[in-house]
């Protein structure tokens, strides 16, 4: 799922750019997973692994807000919530962000 096909294209000073994405409220779940960091780990691998899609990496990025937003790779050693309903997650961002 690329997360930015529903997201309009504006030009602002002879550049074209993406509006603001809206992201969903992920709320805690009994059933999410929960995985330390090892070396190596990346938010698109987990995702693969957790969700058979790389592309919905951003699901685990901004359900995990205590690690460093603007990196693919999360520090070793850390605990790492993999939401358990990534496919609802995608629903709601698709929602929040048709225009």
């Amino acid at each position: 799922m690329n997360r930015y096909q529903t997201i309009p294209i504006v030009t602002l000073y002879g550049k074209q750019a993406y509006l603001n994405n809206k992201y969903p409220e992920i709320p805690l779940s009994s059933t999410d997973t929960y995985v330390i960091t090892v070396d190596g780990d990346r938010f698109d691998t987990l995702a693969n692994q957790y969700y058979g899609n790389p592309s919905m990496w951003w699901v685990i990025a901004i359900a995990n807000t205590q690690v460093q937003q603007d990196s693919m790779i999360p520090p070793t050693g850390t605990q790492i919530r993999i939401p358990a309903n990534g496919a609802a997650i995608v629903q709601q961002y698709q929602v929040l962000n048709t225009f």
